[in-house]
């Protein structure tokens, strides 16, 4: 097992730290912390215990993984925990707490882009592939889907749920929930159309496509979707 650990960085006992594992300077993991190998822990980023993470991940300076939630009747002595999977950046001054809940879970998928400043509170779900711009603030018990696209300064309620394939305008306040597809934006925020890019960089194109046109002009309108052609798409939806 090779790792490169910077002098002045702070391993606590009971750490766990797969193949590979870089710390940078003045960097701190905390006890029971879990980094699967090639994690790459930039100087002064923070991992605190409770927090449990696969291979490939990549914090920036600053950084800090599984704080306690923000949370007025939270007891800092409470088992829980924040989980994420593997190959994802968190840059520089990202933040995400563990659960609210004992033996609850924050889960943050893999694949993702969490830029600077960006915050995931306690109890969220985020899945895969998905990108947080500058300043992204999301409340505790939101949902995000995988593959959306959320805006520099969104944010987002607690107990929002944004669709996969979703793209939020930057600068949008979500107090209620983001169909999939759809780019959603305004104040107040409103659904204006497929997120016809994204669709098509994921292949919904062709008739796929048009079922989710079809189903987006009926939704806008209250009307059924029975009676469209039953997609994956239109199954999620």
């Amino acid at each position: 097992m090779t790792q490169n650990i910077h002098p002045t960085a702070f391993i606590a006992p009971n750490v766990t730290l797969g193949d590979a594992v870089t710390v940078g300077p003045f960097a701190v993991i905390e006890t029971g912390a879990q980094l699967g190998a090639n994690c790459q822990v930039g100087a002064h980023a923070v991992v605190h215990s409770h927090v449990k993470m696969g291979d490939g991940n990549i914090l920036h300076p600053h950084a800090v993984l599984g704080g306690l939630p923000q949370d007025t009747g939270f007891k800092a002595e409470t088992v829980s925990w924040l989980i994420i999977g593997d190959n994802n950046v968190f840059r520089e001054g990202f933040t995400a707490h563990r659960s609210s809940k004992e033996h609850g879970e924050t889960h943050i998928g893999s694949g993702c882009f969490f830029m600077n400043n960006s915050h995931v509170a306690h109890d969220c779900t985020i899945g895969n592939n998905t990108i947080f711009a500058n300043n992204v603030a999301i409340g505790g018990h939101v949902e995000v889907g995988n593959n959306v696209f959320i805006g520099g300064a969104v944010v987002a309620h607690q107990f929002c749920r944004i669709g996969s394939y979703a793209i939020v305008q930057g600068t949008t306040g979500l107090n209620m929930d983001v169909i999939p597809f759809m780019l959603i934006g305004g104040r107040p925020a409103r659904h204006y159309k497929l997120n016809t890019v994204g669709l098509r960089r994921a292949g919904i194109i062709g008739d796929r496509y048009r079922v989710l046109s079809a189903a987006f002009r009926l939704l806008k309108n209250k009307q059924s979707l029975d009676e469209l052609e039953e997609t994956e798409e239109l199954r999620q939806l």
